[in-house]
């Protein structure tokens, strides 16, 4: 028997965009293996929000967004309505946050995820600005509603790192971590050692959508810092935050300083690390000269990797090839099947 799920998407850039993709292509084995129809009967851009109790058609809303369109200027606009008020009156069952990230109030991400686990809605974030700015807040509201929050595409895409560390990592004490996890300034740093400059290497990025949309974000190690707060809040055991974290980006990286590392047979990479000490760790973002056989440093182009090294699972290493957002809406979609699937649907 399959479960509809009412579902509220906030942001329609590149990965909301994504994840109506995947509704359109994967709607029959979605609900065949998992035995669920996700109906998105909330929107939100911009522009504003648009409700469909009857839920809107995923491949027309995504065309509607392709071809410049606003949530306004949808039938079903709701004027003067925020995403945090719709949240807190809408028949919904599961909330998917991708709006872009917004380190300074964490709006509208904040708000609507406050608003929608307080109402006991399960809610799948792809923004990371929720919990770098109030991850102990969202958890706790979550718990005291039976609410279910899953975060799986905030760090690294599809790149099950959130998951690996939580669900796999039973009883380990993690020494050291360190990891590539920011496509956007990996993708500049190696077109630049190829001669490529700068600012047509962010444009590609920008155009392919991979980049932030304040690419600040990429370039400065704010994204990458943004994950590493994430990481040491969910499975690490430390309450960070963003100021815990020492950031260098790369935008000081010259053409001359990658070619002569490359002619000692190094490349820089900007690297994300946690190293234990005594009951806390330090965390740090910066570019680092490695040696060419060195894990990271093999993380090319679009990969992004990370290290883990600890007292019961030694040494893992994992990487993936991310040149597109799709596959970061399919790290929601993951996070949303995993949840649905064991909790029953409100009347």
């Amino acid at each position: 028997m399959t479960k509809t799920i009412r579902t509220a998407l906030i942001g329609l850039g590149h990965v909301g965009r994504g994840f109506l993709r995947i509704l359109e292509e994967k709607e029959g084995r979605l609900a065949g293996e998992y035995g669920l129809r996700f109906q998105v009967v909330c929107v939100a851009d911009s522009s504003g929000v648009a409700i469909h109790a009857a839920g809107f058609d995923p491949a027309a809303l995504r065309r509607h967004k392709l071809g410049g369109g606003r949530v306004a200027d949808l039938p079903d606009y709701q004027a003067g309505i925020s995403p945090a008020a719709a949240l807190a009156e809408i028949a919904c069952d599961l909330l998917l946050e991708a709006s872009p990230v917004n380190l300074k109030t964490g709006e509208p991400g904040l708000s609507v995820t406050r608003a929608a686990l307080a109402r006991g809605i399960h809610t799948v974030l792809a923004n990371k600005a929720p919990l770098v700015l109030a991850f102990r807040e969202l958890h706790q509201i979550a718990a005291a509603n039976r609410a279910g929050l899953a975060f799986s595409a905030t760090v690294c895409g599809a790149l099950p790192v959130i998951n690996i560390g939580r669900r796999d990592l039973i009883a380990a004490d993690i020494t050291r971590l360190r990891g590539i996890f920011n496509s956007t300034s990996n993708f500049i740093l190696e077109e630049m050692t190829a001669g490529r400059s700068y600012a047509d290497a962010l444009a590609e990025a920008q155009r392919r959508g991979i980049a932030e949309a304040d690419p600040s974000l990429d370039v400065e190690g704010w994204d990458t810092a943004n994950k590493l707060v994430i990481i040491a809040n969910s499975f690490l055991g430390v309450e960070a935050k963003l100021s815990d974290v020492t950031v260098q980006g790369i935008t000081a990286i010259t053409q001359a300083d990658l070619d002569h590392y490359a002619s000692i047979h190094q490349h820089i990479k900007l690297v994300a690390e946690a190293v234990r000490t005594g009951d806390g760790y330090i965390l740090s973002v910066r570019p680092q000269p490695l040696p060419i056989e060195d894990f990271l440093a093999a993380c090319r182009s679009w990969e992004m990797g990370i290290e883990i090294h600890s007292d019961l699972y030694e040494i893992m290493y994992h990487k993936i090839w991310e040149a597109e957002p799709l596959p970061t809406a399919a790290a929601m979609l993951r996070d949303a099947v995993n949840l649905m699937k064991d909790h029953k649907v409100k009347g």
